[in-house]
């Protein structure tokens, strides 16, 4: 039977006592085995029976990474209930709606978390069991009661918890070994929320069926040794961790770290770096906002340690960049003479002392959950820790192709993994002739089972057993997937012709160092226009540099490099922005201008700033050199007239 709790079985003899979830405590990094983690979720799927949980109640779990995170799913699962994952960086006025959804019998927290189930606890349709996953600061009970949970009854310790499923009589286990048996193939698992960027979230319903065909397509495409290491940076409801950490781990034997998480979101940002040297990890999944940041803090430490180190550490990029090209085709013997010794040099002497704040056994990083610039797969590429880029959505479960050290050609998602089929439509019955852009649609054992609830929006998706994605690409000439952009994110021009906003977005951000963020916006308008946010960084240095000393001069440079993408895309000229509006503050998670993913929700990003975009087509603000670009920079850099 392909099922999650069997892959678990399997994992339990073959690398029974290997460790397989490792969290970090006082005393150090602390492993639970798989033998440990098959027999604990018994326990915990017990507990479950013993309180009344029935077969396919909803269990949602919000907390950060760690071990009990993953026994409490397996646990879950055991007991054939399904599993709802939930993002910490929920605002708490987003959780009612998918824990009354859901209608959610139990809810596994965090000591982080706990405040937004407890604030919200009593206003829920369905009154659910909170079970809190560690009590590191001593106080969660304290906090309960306050909130009116009575301990034991409403709320419980995880590892009391545990005890009860110990504890639990023979009738118990027996109900346990009859469900374990019943779970079939095509069970749901988990429901996991949309992120929201096109308005209220839908339940994704994945099956065992979905998880066991998608991790063992990722087996089959990546090779990773068996029990070696990863650092799980990316919180556990994303569905590349879910897929790729927990279940490919299960097929591999991984040790899967999980990221210090005590003392909360600020907490573990700090403990990333320490964490990564600690452990070591072979592999890393990352997210394009995560790797930009390691990119960032590369260059900024590099370039501290003086004229001369910085001066090897970049020739030796370029070099590196020069020689690999795109991956798959490498260069001429010419080019690889002429920057050969840049990148000798470079390699010997700076990029190994780069790479250890990796932890020194790093060989990869796969990219998922966004579109990953070119510039930085080119640039981890040449230093020697390639992040290979690939593509998905949850109703996949999520991985449909990727870069893989074998194949892997930047600027593409990759090839398409073994067991799906793909088709490109030009509309809803013809497809699209080759190299010609249209919708993705998928077929295969990872296509989900439908959206929770919602059999409008399933069928609509969902026809014929193929996945309509919504997202547009095409496979190029050595058959790489290349995604364009997102079909109901299309920019309409006044005359109704389409194009993606993304095509824009990277070809600016590519070019452009002194822009932080971009959406692009045209909504039946005579021409395209963008809201940027700036890197304060590179705009500082240009200003210290003396490129720029007024506001007028430094948006001068800043228009000049906007569009320096012109002359090396192929976007047509009436979908190049005729100006741009600069935002003071950074597009972000706080507004709920993006989400959990680091995606723009485009809608949000439109609505917020509504009296801009406005003032761009019926005011001054067509003229790039307006007065409010000019303000901005003004206000942010302290500049005169």
């Amino acid at each position: 039977m392909r099922t999650v709790i069997n892959m678990l079985s399997e994992a339990a003899v073959t690398f029974r006592n290997d460790p397989y979830v490792v969290q970090k405590e006082d005393s150090g990094w602390i492993p639970k085995t798989f033998k440990d983690v098959d027999k604990e979720s018994d326990l915990f799927a017990r507990a479950l029976i013993a309180r009344g949980i029935k077969k396919e109640d909803k269990a949602a779990i919000l907390s950060e990474g760690r071990r009990n995170w993953v026994i409490s799913e397996f646990g879950i699962l055991k007991a054939q209930c399904i599993a709802v994952p939930l993002s910490i960086k929920l605002l708490e006025e987003e959780i009612p709606f998918r824990l009354n959804h859901s209608e959610s019998a139990v809810v596994v927290v965090s000591e982080n978390s706990l405040d937004k189930i407890l604030n919200i606890h009593s206003s829920l349709d369905r009154k659910p069991l909170v079970i809190v996953l560690s009590n590191f600061n001593g106080d969660v009970l304290e906090r309960a009661e306050k909130a009116g949970l009575q301990e034991g009854k409403d709320v419980i310790l995880y590892r009391d918890f545990i005890l009860e499923g110990e504890t639990s009589g023979e009738s118990t286990v027996t109900e346990l070994d009859k469900r374990v048996k019943d779970i079939k193939e095509d069970d749901v698992v988990t429901i996991s929320y949309t992120s929201g960027t096109t308005g209220n979230p839908k339940g994704i319903m994945l099956t065992h069926l979905n998880y066991y065909a998608n991790s063992a397509d990722a087996v089959q495409s990546f090779y990773i040794p068996e029990r070696e290491k990863t650092l799980i940076i990316l919180p556990l409801d994303h569905s590349f961790a879910h897929t790729v950490g927990i279940y490919v781990g299960l097929r591999r034997g991984l040790a899967l770290h999980f990221v210090d998480a005590r003392g909360g979101g600020m907490a573990i940002l700090r403990n990333i770096p320490g964490n990564l040297v600690e452990t070591k990890p072979y592999f890393l999944l990352t997210v394009p906002a995560l790797s930009g940041n390691f990119m960032k803090k590369i260059q900024a430490g590099v370039a501290a340690k003086g004229s001369f180190i910085n001066g090897i550490f970049t020739r030796g990029v370029t070099a590196g960049i020069k020689i690999h090209r795109d991956g798959f085709r490498k260069a001429s013997f010419a080019v690889r003479l002429r920057y050969g010794f840049d990148y000798f040099l470079a390699r010997k002497l700076v990029f190994p002392k780069v790479l250890s704040i990796f932890g020194g056994d790093l060989q990869f990083c796969v990219g998922g959950g966004a579109l990953l610039e070119v510039s930085q797969q080119e640039f981890f590429n040449a230093i020697g820790a390639p992040i290979y880029q690939g593509y998905g959505l949850t109703e996949a479960t999520p991985v449909i192709c990727s870069n893989t050290p074998a194949r892997h050609k930047f600027g593409t998602s990759g090839v398409v993994l073994p067991s799906i089929e793909t088709r490109i439509m030009k509309d809803d019955e013809a497809e699209a002739a080759p190299g010609v852009p249209g919708e993705l649609v998928i077929r295969g054992e990872n296509v989900m089972k439908g959206y929770y609830k919602n059999v409008e929006a399933s069928s609509e998706v969902l026809r014929d057993g193929w996945l309509w994605t919504g997202d547009l690409g095409y496979f190029d000439e050595d058959d790489f997937l290349v995604i364009t952009g997102r079909a109901k994110a299309l920019l309409i021009a006044a005359d109704g012709e389409k194009y993606s906003p993304e095509t824009i977005e990277e070809a600016v951000i590519n070019n452009c160092p002194y822009i932080n963020q971009i959406m692009a916006y045209n909504e039946q308008q005579k021409f395209t226009s963008a809201l940027i946010t700036l890197n304060e960084d590179e705009v500082k240095k240009a200003l210290k540099s003396g490129k720029a000393s007024t506001a007028e001069e430094l948006l001068t440079l800043i228009k000049d490099s906007f569009y320096s993408f012109k002359d090396k895309s192929s976007i047509p000229p009436q979908w190049i922005p005729g100006t741009f509006a600069i935002i003071e503050e950074p597009f972000s998670e706080k507004d709920q201008l993006i989400n959990s993913t680091m995606k723009l929700v485009r809608y949000k990003v439109r609505d917020f700033y509504m009296d801009r975009i406005n003032s761009i087509y019926e005011g001054a603000g067509s003229d790039i050199m307006n007065e409010d670009n000019i303000r901005v920079l003004k206000s942010l850099f302290d500049l005169k007239d």
